[in-house]
């Protein structure tokens, strides 16, 4: 628990000098504020308690606290992270939001007993690895998380999460430009079930943007993917030269969402 409370100070300076140098609107509620944890895992004991923790502890402690949708995945059994990694995406209506949670969820009398497993594991006996934790705000056009529409069972479904690294900050804001100028608009008209798009204002491979889709199934996603590949508004945005080279690495996760989670 020290750990985290340490980990807490170091973003909330994060965010202090951000504000200080630019507007972010995640501040004022004009824009959501995610976080993406990620749990690093050892063994099939960790995955148990963490996975435990997250049902039955941090969860329900999250909707009392007015956090309505909370995700959580783990990687398809295909994926090289299969079996390593937990995904827990938390958004958040506005910078206060995101502090305010964290206090609530250090007094929630009912989490620390519900949690007392994870929270108070022993120094040789860990709950996990390390955690992951990226903060970013959300895009100028797709200011809120939006819920997936889907019909499948969860056990089903693929969620993608997509990173898109850039060799510099100006081709990053280009890449970012792109999207707002019309790849999310793609996408919308495409039904990739685009849940968030978020620029990072802290975490690792910066400059990065960040977003997931989802689909009903793995055949859902390859046909979508196919489509997009030949689509003329897809082939008509990239052609323009401003986008050139605005990507320099495109890291995806595909991701499945667990029983307890919220989509």
């Amino acid at each position: 628990m020290n750990n985290y409370l340490r980990l807490l100070k170091v973003f909330t300076l994060v965010l202090i000098l951000i504000a200080s140098y630019a507007p972010l609107k995640a501040q004022d509620g004009k824009k959501d504020l995610y976080e993406l944890r990620v749990y690093h895992i050892d063994n099939l004991k960790q995955i148990e308690v963490v996975e435990n923790y997250l049902e039955k502890a941090f969860i329900p402690a999250a909707h009392r606290a007015g956090v309505k949708h909370v995700g959580v995945f783990k990687p398809l059994a295909s994926e090289p992270d299969a079996g390593k990694k937990i995904y827990v995406f938390l958004p958040f209506t506005n910078s206060k939001d995101y502090f305010r949670f964290q206090r609530k969820l250090k007094t929630d009398a009912r989490h620390q007993e519900d949690g007392k497993a994870y929270i108070q594991a022993a120094f040789d006996n860990p709950s996990f690895n390390r955690i992951e934790t990226s903060l970013m705000q959300a895009f100028e056009t797709r200011s809120r998380m939006a819920l997936p529409k889907l019909s499948s069972p969860k056990s089903e479904r693929v969620y993608e999460l997509r990173s898109y690294e850039s060799a510099t900050e100006r081709l990053y804001h280009q890449k970012v430009k792109m999207f707002n100028e019309g790849e999310i608009d793609i996408f919308d008209e495409m039904n990739f079930n685009g849940v968030f798009y978020g620029e990072p204002l802290a975490g690792a491979n910066m400059p990065n943007l960040v977003y997931m889709t989802a689909f009903e199934n793995m055949e859902d996603r390859d046909a979508h993917w196919a489509a997009f590949s030949d689509y003329p508004a897809w082939l008509a945005l990239k052609a323009n030269s401003e986008y050139d080279n605005t990507v320099s690495k495109n890291d995806k996760r595909l991701l499945r969402p667990t029983s307890y989670s919220d989509f």
